[in-house]
């Protein structure tokens, strides 16, 4: 009632006895979370590629990579999203751009290294797939 009366509204002031443990995510859970649920990241760029005849794979090296980095920020699981974008970005600008019949480009963590592009990615042929 303190609480309220000094100007915290009601519903932060309902949330407050509830205490929950948080333990420190490890890179194993953020890979998980990176694509195991059902909106995952991974499945979300995916189908950013899809959507323009592409295909998009990521390698187990790249998905720790992109885990460790994450852990880096020390913001949790939200630090993936942010990372991800930063990666990103720049391939979904040029992949409209493309004829890509079917290809799948595969991102190591190699290609991490420096800035993503599609030209440098490895490209699997549908016709050698």
């Amino acid at each position: 009632e303190d609480v309220i009366e000094y100007g915290m509204i009601p519903e932060l002031v309902g949330r407050l006895p509830i205490i929950s443990p948080l333990m420190p995510l490890t890179l194993d859970v953020m890979m998980t979370v990176l694509t195991q649920p059902k909106n995952a990241l991974v499945r979300q760029y995916q189908h950013f590629f899809d959507l323009e005849g592409a295909k998009l794979q990521f390698t187990k090296a790249a998905l720790k990579e992109i885990a460790q980095r994450a852990l880096k920020r020390d913001t949790g699981a939200r630090a993936l999203r942010g990372v991800m974008e930063d990666l990103m970005i720049d391939l979904l600008y040029e992949l409209p751009e493309r004829d890509h019949n079917g290809d799948k480009y595969v991102i190591d963590a190699e290609d991490l290294k420096g800035k993503l592009n599609l030209d440098d990615l490895r490209v699997e042929s549908k016709k050698t797939a």
